[in-house]
């Protein structure tokens, strides 16, 4: 028996979240019913099956990444042809039998804000973002019951691109609605509601601070890296993925075009 490592990329918007639940559809429904319907995973108890992170419905990834056991190395296209279009196993690595997928080098994820009314105080917000990073408490920024709020952040990056503000952040682990609710911050920040120094108030797990974590549509898990762990890429999937996505980009584009037409004809009457 061997330990294989698959970088998973999905579009969030149809799936109830990535973990299983009954009669809906899950990332982790459709991966593990595509695994076993090849046969790269016969008993699912008895395959050790593990995964990096449980995303949120909605949200999105490039880079989530599951482990299990298995006689030998899956064939990749033949896994990707049992999968929905939404989804694509995006490379495969051979790991050692103790890998522990839930401990990740770095996690990357990326908010993208779009049709942002006004424009945002990008340097404010730098310097806000500076104040995340390292090692801190946040338990502001997730649920008051967690076990271990203790985070380090090693990056929190924003910018202006397009008319479209990116942040991107970087750390070993997240804790539930974070990455969502430090965005939430930031903007506030950019906009002038919050002061930056006001942010670190939110790092103090003293100060009380109930903050609505940004919509979950908006979010993707870009990349899990691992210590001496190097993805072989399967370049048919990619190119697959992003005929995917290139496809949803277009019906967007047409839906927005659309519903804008509808609400400038309302308007006009």
């Amino acid at each position: 028996m061997i330990r294989v490592a698959l970088k998973l990329a999905y579009l969030g918007t149809d799936f109830h979240g990535f973990q299983r639940q009954p009669s809906l559809r899950t990332v982790e429904g459709e991966l593990l019913g595509a695994l076993e319907e090849v046969g790269v995973i016969v008993n699912l108890g008895q395959s050790n099956y593990s995964l990096a992170g449980r995303t949120d419905r909605g949200v999105h990834a490039l880079g989530n990444v599951v482990s299990f056991r298995t006689s030998k190395m899956p064939i990749i296209n033949q896994i990707n042809n049992a999968l929905p279009k939404d989804m694509r196993i995006l490379g495969s690595s051979q790991v050692p039998i103790g890998f522990k997928t839930r401990y990740a080098h770095k996690r990357h994820y990326r908010y993208v804000l779009c049709n942002v009314k006004e424009t945002l105080e990008t340097g404010k917000m730098q310097e806000a973002a500076r104040l995340m990073e390292g090692t801190h408490n946040f338990i502001n920024f997730s649920k008051k019951t967690e076990r271990n709020p203790i985070r380090k952040i090693d990056s929190v990056n924003i910018k202006l691109q397009n008319q479209i503000y990116l942040v991107d952040v970087v750390g070993e682990s997240f804790l539930w609605n974070m990455v969502r609710k430090m965005v939430a911050v930031l903007i506030s920040v950019g906009k002038g509601e919050l002061n930056v120094e006001e942010v670190e108030r939110f790092l103090n797990p003293q100060y009380t601070a109930p903050i609505t974590p940004m919509p979950s549509e908006s979010l993707i898990l870009m990349d899990i890296s691992y210590k001496d762990v190097q993805f072989n890429e399967n370049k048919y999937a990619r190119l697959k993925f992003l005929q995917t996505l290139s496809e949803e980009c277009i019906n967007h584009q047409r839906m927005a075009a659309t519903t804008n037409e509808m609400i400038k004809s309302l308007k006009d009457e």
